[in-house]
């Protein structure tokens, strides 16, 4: 399954199951910043939309607490910058319908909060297709050491990038197709997970996960009769 199609199941899934009494849980992210971070005074936040986990609660209590708040404004060729912010202060729409900050005073986070389309096993990142977030941690990381916290509900878990080739073995029994599970050959690509019906004992899970991501899958199985 390719990233646009994942991507299109879980905001479909996002949307269904979206639930404005799900918060995250305040007091452990303070508290979990306070005690792993307690130099950071930058953070960089996001306007929720399109059913996206809420931080605003966050942003707020941290604002009271003097840290120094930011939003980003989307700029021409899909690029950004995060801008000074505080709860009283207006906001603008931008053409994708999201509220940015009217300030024009630039901030570079220490703590970048990214909304997540999903992410998988390994806390890999999926977002929007647009690029806007690997762009701004590409510029930022050459100005300073930032860390960057993902927010997404846990059923905005990919599971489709997990190398679970368990899967692969029922859909060819659901298909109807007679199998020889001594003689099972399952492939990734180029990559062996399944020879003649046992994992590879060559099998590499971080190799396999690393293909799964790809736009584009190529799995072959062979279960001669």
């Amino acid at each position: 399954m390719n990233k646009s199609k994942i991507r299109s199941d879980i905001l479909k899934l996002r949307k269904k199951k979206f639930n404005k009494k799900l918060k995250i849980n305040l007091d452990k992210f303070i508290s979990f910043l306070k005690i792993n971070m307690c130099n950071v005074k930058n953070i960089g936040g996001y306007y929720p939309s399109n059913y996206e986990i809420d931080d605003l609660e966050i942003l707020d209590v941290l604002d009271k607490q003097n840290f120094k708040i930011s939003l980003p404004i989307v700029k021409k060729k899909n690029q950004m910058n995060f801008y000074i912010w505080s709860k009283k202060d207006p906001l603008k729409i931008n053409k994708f319908g999201i509220p940015e900050p009217v300030s024009s005073k630039i901030l570079y986070p220490d703590i970048l909060l990214v909304p997540l389309v999903g992410y998988d096993k390994n806390l890999n990142r999926l977002g929007y297709g647009g690029g806007f977030y690997d762009r701004y941690i590409e510029k930022i990381d050459k100005i300073k050491k930032v860390t960057k916290i993902g927010l997404a509900f846990s059923y905005q878990k990919d599971s489709e990038s997990d190398p679970n080739w368990g899967r692969v073995i029922m859909a060819i029994g659901k298909a109807g197709s007679k199998i020889n599970l001594k003689k099972l050959v399952i492939k990734f690509g180029e990559l062996i997970i399944v020879q003649d019906g046992k994992l590879n004992q060559n099998y590499n899970e971080e190799l396999t996960a690393s293909y799964m991501k790809n736009e584009n899958i190529e799995i072959n199985s062979d279960y001669r009769t």
